[in-house]
């Protein structure tokens, strides 16, 4: 009689990506941000004007300033989500010290409602009670876990630093294009960067890279062609 093999479940998994969901998100953000905001500025004032001079000044004072305040915005930002966590957290040691037999049947009732049966639910609750108490409410109470924990310092420098290379996109061009039409070229190439980036934040996440496209292509043509309208509207002689 043949032994049955055993299984393998490496073989069936799939990949999940959720894992990199707190530095994609920042890191998409600030890049998308990057590209954008530094290109509509440069559009605005390319569109004003002739000199390559002004456009340069205020696509480099655009890129710092920005890169600094997307930095500094999500690090305060995240620390807020910090903060909130930590005091759900520290409230939930205080509980469990103090009332562990009510706080094991709300372990019990959450695993209840998810499906399992009365019995079974408070054998769960009891085992990851004993187990890791603070843990299995951090987890399935709070819904906090290794992945959803905000992390600043991480948050911050992924915004920051994507914003820096997004921006340079842009002032690259402002360099060396023509002042007469840099608008147009400022778009063409904004919008290549767009698709890449769609691209890139789609693969990296595991997600529809059609639907990333077009989400950042569209909004970042709105972007834009609002800024260029407004330019030319004031036409500032620069």
């Amino acid at each position: 009689m043949n032994k049955p093999q055993s299984l393998n479940i490496d073989n069936y998994l799939t990949p999940h990506y959720i894992h990199r969901s707190n530095w994609l998100r920042a890191a998409v953000l600030g890049a998308n941000d990057g590209i954008i905001s530094i290109s509509s500025l440069a559009i605005g004032v390319a569109s004003a004007g002739t000199e390559r001079d002004p456009i340069l000044l205020a696509t480099v004072a655009g890129l710092v300033a920005g890169a600094l305040s997307m930095a500094a915005g999500e690090y305060v930002s995240v620390s807020s989500q910090t903060d909130v966590e930590k005091a759900d957290i520290e409230r939930e040691k205080r509980e469990l010290e103090e009332m562990p037999e009510a706080e094991m049947q709300i372990l019990a009732q959450i695993y209840e409602k998810r499906g399992l049966s009365s019995e079974t639910a408070q054998q769960v609750a009891k085992e990851l009670t004993e187990a890791d108490a603070l843990g299995a409410h951090m987890r399935d109470e709070l819904g906090l876990n290794e992945v959803s924990q905000a992390k600043p310092i991480q948050a911050a420098l992924a915004s920051g630093l994507a914003f820096s290379a997004g921006g340079i996109l842009p002032l690259l061009v402002t360099f060396l294009a023509p002042v007469k039409g840099m608008e147009y070229f400022l778009y063409g190439f904004t919008i290549v960067s767009l698709i890449v980036l769609g691209t890139v934040s789609a693969k990296a996440g595991g997600s529809s890279v059609a639907k990333a496209i077009a989400r950042i292509v569209i909004w970042g043509t709105l972007a834009m062609g609002i800024s260029g309208l407004v330019g030319y509207l004031f036409g500032v002689n620069v």
